[in-house]
């Protein structure tokens, strides 16, 4: 079986095997089994259930880390896919299912194109670690753990990206707008006092409040996505209003300086005898390997320079794998490399996979882009961390 059809089977098996969020058990036992059967020197789970395997190198270089996740989201209904979304299909020389795009076909892309410098004997000057990490998808449980437990020299983190290098992205900030009014009887508006008032004040205000826009990642932005009241009776004044708030941000803010930036429009919306507040949510999450966890809605933005060394070392180092200079952009969703450039990491993106196709009924991924992202990967592995120190000396 040559090495693309090898990786080609193993993308099958990750797509048959459902992994949603807490749920990653089965695929993190798959993904070490298969690191063991390649020949990674080391293979282990940790405390929160990531996978990380390690080839390792001479010492001769800094440390590297492949990254991608174990999860997926939910495929929803089955008859709206062109093919089985867990069948891992292949069709007209393109994988299909849940997952073919984000993130199993940069997942088998990275574990299978590491492993080729184990195939070829050819071993890194430095150390290579290969990770996968749980519950990306609901705030990135196993990225902020493995921020503070695995510190190496440079992350490449293997989001799609149609084998082009990413340079950051927006972050995510989740806020929820609480508004407490008086409850009354529908017909009588001037008993109560309507807390959707103040939120439809606070909607039209959004659009005039200032967004910083930042050079490489754009403006900030800030979208209403899901309104709830205490009611479930038309004929109700409310007594309560939840108002969630999908905030995109960028490096210079965080979730306390957009709350600090919106207060002032809530208050200033308010009617006699109603109250606001604004609330950053706290997850409580539990990985299948039993680890607790709470953290803030709160995905950090990241960006490095267009000059930065590990950029440029990146790209030329994938220059004559490609067969030609990889564009380089940022993505428009935010990534596990939030946290771990939060941590101090130096962070670079690169990953095969359309991801104008993740989260959609047509996910599939084309075999001859898998087989690039292969490439990418084993000279990355190889070569980026001696260019990068070489260029740093």
């Amino acid at each position: 079986m040559s090495p693309v059809d090898d990786c080609v089977e193993f993308l099958q098996r990750l797509i048959r095997t459902h992994s949603m969020p807490g749920e990653e058990g089965e695929i993190a036992a798959l993904v070490a089994a298969e690191m063991e059967r390649l020949g990674y020197d080391q293979v282990r789970t940790d405390e929160a259930g990531n996978v990380i395997g390690l080839v390792r190198g001479s010492g001769d270089a800094p440390s590297v880390m492949f990254n991608t996740h174990l999860d997926h989201v939910d495929a929803g209904d089955p008859a709206d896919w062109p093919h089985d979304p867990f069948g891992g299909e292949v069709h007209d020389g393109m994988v299909w299912g849940r997952g073919a795009v984000d993130i199993k076909g940069p997942l088998a892309a990275q574990v299978h194109g590491v492993a080729a410098l184990i195939e070829s004997g050819d071993r890194p000057a430095g150390d290579v670690y290969v990770t996968g990490v749980v519950q990306e998808e609901v705030g990135g449980l196993g990225a902020r753990y493995m921020a503070e437990t695995l510190r190496p020299d440079l992350t490449l983190v293997g989001e799609p990206s149609r084998n082009e290098v990413r340079r950051g992205h927006r972050g995510r900030v989740e806020l929820v707008v609480h508004v407490r009014g008086r409850m009354a009887h529908a017909s009588m508006t001037r008993i109560g006092r309507n807390p959707l008032t103040v939120v439809g004040r606070l909607l039209s205000a959004l659009d005039d409040i200032d967004r910083p826009d930042h050079p490489e990642l754009g403006r900030a932005t800030i979208a209403p996505t899901l309104i709830r009241t205490d009611q479930t009776s038309a004929n109700v004044i409310p007594g309560e209003v939840y108002l969630t708030l999908d905030c995109r941000t960028v490096p210079s803010q965080s979730a306390e300086s957009l709350r600090d930036d919106l207060l002032p429009l809530l208050q200033a919306g308010e009617i006699e005898g109603t109250s606001g507040e604004i609330l950053i949510p706290r997850h409580e999450r539990v990985s299948y390997a039993g680890y607790e966890m709470t953290y803030p809605a709160d995905n950090p933005a990241h960006a490095i320079a267009s000059d930065h060394p590990a950029l440029t070392t990146a790209v030329e180092t994938l220059t004559p794998a490609l067969g030609h200079e990889p564009p380089v952009d940022v993505w428009q969703f935010a990534t596990d490399g939030g946290h771990f450039a939060e941590a101090g990491m130096v962070v670079v993106g690169f990953g095969p996979g359309d991801d104008r196709l993740a989260h959609t009924v047509n996910e599939h991924i084309p075999i001859s882009e898998l087989e690039i992202g292969l490439r990418g990967n084993e000279a990355l592995a190889r070569e980026w961390p001696a260019r990068y120190a070489a260029l740093r000396a």
